[in-house]
């Protein structure tokens, strides 16, 4: 890797919105180049969307190497994690056999009615308060907590107390690491006494079904079970709430789109597709993975023990992959977004994501056909230090 690097991560971006445009030049003149993360470790930048899906798929690119003492990180790791995020095969193999039949598409899209029930709840209350109102705090962030507690098992009066713990866990630099360090304590302790209680009383909901799970006599151990609630509890509410959030902004921020959507209620499963693609919410900070020999990627010669950061969001703008990446087309049939990963990884909640993507749309259509911003774009103040970006709140108005 070069010597001298002065690119860092996260590639600077003048407009929140849209991807740093650092990426459309590395795309044409460097695609996989070198940078700088913020704990100074050096790593490699992949911005085309071939070269993204090689490094989320193959397997010389690590997720398990993160969790090593002195390994490059973008997101709190704990040594040894026992995620099936931060796991390679074998053990991944093992861990997803065990699990992937609590996520069927038939099982998932039996949660759509009550997803529906709690977004048209949610909207309910949001229109009682009368306009303008907050989208983040109406809809964004409560939808996808009570559908995680619906389907994990987790009592929602609980949901506050996770959600700050989650929001200190997925810190990249708003919180001290020893502060992440005791929110995982906590939600560890949490989960613990959640997964005996579950064990004395089984219920109908994912915990319970993750406690019973069985393959050829195999099962999850305690640590596995805690590192699952970890892992669906961030994803299913951090992801999610930043999603519907970049979702709706990409819509009402050109109120062309959204008229398009009230005209044919039947681009809804489409377009929540182009609004993924479009996305920036994730970031692109969980992709990260360590080379684990010397190999060749996009002309450059990367080294074991480097760090590789496949670069999503410039993945879903790749001119080489979609035709006029820069315009959301909410008709657009060839979309093969990364947004949920790829290969080994692939994101086990996508269809839960989808449904709630889904409903949020189906609902606000339903019930708020003159929906627009109540504020200019540029007035919106956004999280800092987060790992999932999205602003503090979204006023709207009816």
């Amino acid at each position: 890797m070069a010597s001298e690097v002065t690119r860092t991560f996260p590639l600077p971006a003048p407009d929140p919105l849209e991807p740093s445009p650092e990426y459309a030049k590395l795309r044409s003149a460097e695609p996989v180049a070198p940078l700088t993360l913020p704990d100074g470790h050096r790593a490699w930048v992949v911005t085309r969307h071939e070269d993204v899906r090689t490094v989320l798929a193959d397997p010389r690119f690590s997720k398990a190497a993160l969790t090593e003492p002195d390994a490059p990180r973008l997101l709190p790791i704990a040594k040894g994690s026992k995620s099936i995020f931060t796991m390679d095969p074998p053990e991944h193999t093992r861990l997803r056999k065990l699990v992937t039949k609590a996520f069927t598409v038939r099982r998932i899209d039996r949660l759509r009615p009550e997803v529906a029930e709690v977004g048209a709840r949610l909207l309910d209350t949001m229109a009682a308060e009368g306009s303008p109102g907050d989208l983040i705090r109406h809809l964004a962030q409560p939808l996808p907590i009570t559908v995680i507690c619906k389907l994990l098992g987790v009592p929602y009066e609980d949901h506050e107390r996770f959600r700050v713990w989650t929001d200190v866990m997925l810190s990249v630099s708003a919180h001290s690491h020893e502060t992440v360090m005791e929110a995982r304590v906590s939600l560890n302790a949490y989960l613990t006494e959640l997964i005996a209680a579950k064990r004395k009383e089984p219920a109908d909901d994912l915990l319970t079904v993750l406690i019973e799970a069985r393959e050829e006599g195999d099962r999850l151990s305690e640590e596995e079970l805690l590192a699952f609630g970890h892992t669906l509890l961030v994803a299913g509410y951090h992801a999610t709430t930043g999603e519907i959030t970049g979702a709706l902004i990409t819509l009402l921020r050109k109120p062309e789109l959204w008229e398009q959507l009230r005209a044919d209620r039947s681009l809804v499963p489409g377009a929540v597709e182009e609004l993924l693609r479009f996305s920036l919410a994730g970031g692109g900070a969980g992709a990260m993975r360590i080379a684990t020999e010397d190999l060749e990627l996009g002309g450059a010669r990367i080294r074991k023990g480097d760090a590789v950061l496949p670069a999503i969001t410039s993945a879903n703008r790749d001119p080489d992959a979609f035709d006029r990446p820069e315009e959301v087309d909410l008709t657009r049939e060839h979309n093969p977004h990364l947004t949920f990963g790829h290969g080994l990884h692939h994101c086990l909640g996508a269809q839960l994501g989808r449904i709630e993507l889904q409903v949020a749309l189906e609902e606000m259509l339903d019930r708020f056909p003159g929906l627009r911003l109540a504020v200019p774009v540029d007035e919106l103040v956004w999280v800092r230090g987060m790992a999932f970006k999205r602003p503090e709140t979204l006023p709207v108005a009816w």
